[in-house]
């Protein structure tokens, strides 16, 4: 219980100043694949760019398929994009806050097979423009907590 009420007293903290400087520079999809559980993730992101110098708010939603599990993250991550001379590619490194629901596929009748779990993600990112102006991405999640221990995705955005 007190997981669940330190999420929602940092959302209720985050949003409102993400939303007073919110331009959504971005949107995209994102898909990879997550250990611990391994199911495969599929999802997508909005891109709220500058809510500091170099800083973007990237939050996202992801739902995890396999391991007879069906899971469903909501993460509010913010990264700091660092600046490579003589490179288009642009590293970033983040850290979010995030819910995620469980629920498991074989459960016997008259057992509740969901539950919650709050945790954080530290990330390990880097984006690149391509020829048609969306940015593509690659990233590694690092779960704390009992969420996900690992996610490697990939995806884009497409400029707003």
């Amino acid at each position: 219980m007190l997981k669940r009420l330190l999420c929602v007293a940092i959302v209720s903290i985050l949003l409102p100043a993400a939303a007073q400087s919110a331009v959504v520079t971005g949107a995209g999809p994102r898909l990879g694949f997550s250990l611990d559980p391994d199911q495969v993730v599929l999802g997508g992101q909005l891109v709220i760019g500058d809510v500091a110098p170099q800083i973007t708010f990237d939050p996202n939603v992801e739902i995890g398929l396999g391991d007879n599990l069906t899971t469903v993250g909501l993460s509010l991550d913010l990264h700091y994009h660092f600046a490579l001379q003589n490179s288009e590619w642009r590293p970033y490194l983040g850290l979010g806050m995030g819910i995620h629901f469980f629920d498991v596929n074989d459960t016997p009748p008259g057992v509740d097979g969901s539950s919650s779990e709050v945790g954080a993600n530290v990330i390990v990112g880097a984006g690149v423009p391509t020829r048609s102006g969306t940015r593509f991405f690659t990233e590694m999640k690092f779960g704390i907590g009992d969420i996900p221990s690992l996610k490697m995705l990939a995806g884009w955005v497409f400029r707003m």
